[in-house]
């Protein structure tokens, strides 16, 4: 099995991508591993410019956000949103789809996607975030995304510290915490034998979430 390096974390606004991008890189560090965080271009341009982007600027940050990922050095590395997130915006806010083939072939290139949840409560901050209502929109069109370009996905809920032990147990490795993984493995265990009531943002299954929005977006198709 290739262990994986390149992590992209994407997800609508205030949900946490940042400060799992910097636990997730502090956790690995202490572990041994050497990373390279690749922050938010956005983030960046709406600071220097004191304004948010324009239609015909997308494109212009979804590239540099691109090229900040392909010209890091190899091993492992955290990106702090992707291309597809300026995608997913200049779709609903310009009704322009055309940076999605871009956005798509440069996700392709992470060895996981992890998409936060949106159990955080949403916090203005200054320019760059719209409000709650934009929240659900946002993670529908980047899911419906990932579906049709055939890329899986994990789905990253929990709050503080039970978030980053979610996004380990995601990735693969063992959680900061043992009594998460052993709550989490309990509450499925329940779940399959018919004892409990399913609870997305409790039990923070990934895969199974991923596999219930795949049957959900099948059913609307038919």
């Amino acid at each position: 099995m290739t262990p994986i390096k390149r992590i992209a974390l994407v997800g609508a606004e205030s949900t946490g991508k940042s400060w799992l991008a910097q636990a997730l890189s502090s956790a690995l560090r202490a572990r041994g591993h050497a990373l390279v965080t690749v922050d938010e271009v956005l983030r960046q341009w709406c600071a220097r410019e004191g304004r948010t982007p324009q239609a015909h600027e997308q494109m212009g940050i979804a590239i540099e956000q691109a090229r900040a990922v392909t010209q890091a050095p190899p091993g492992w590395l955290i990106a702090d949103t992707t291309p597809l997130m300026t995608a997913v915006y200049s779709h609903m806010l310009f009704d322009d789809d055309s940076l999605y083939p871009m956005a798509l072939a440069h996700q392709a290139l992470y060895d996981i996607t992890l998409v936060t949840g949106l159990d955080l409560p949403w916090v203005a901050d200054g320019l760059q975030r719209d409000g709650p209502h934009v929240r659900g929109p946002v993670d529908t069109l980047l899911r419906r995304a990932l579906e049709r370009a055939g890329i899986n996905y994990r789905v990253v809920y929990g709050q503080g510290h039970q978030r980053l032990n979610n996004a380990l147990l995601a990735l693969g490795l063992s959680g900061e915490d043992d009594a998460a993984r052993t709550t989490r493995e309990n509450a499925q265990f329940a779940i399959n034998q018919g004892r409990t009531v399913w609870q997305c943002n409790e039990c923070s299954d990934p895969a199974c979430e991923h596999q219930l929005f795949t049957g959900l977006l099948a059913k609307r198709s038919d």
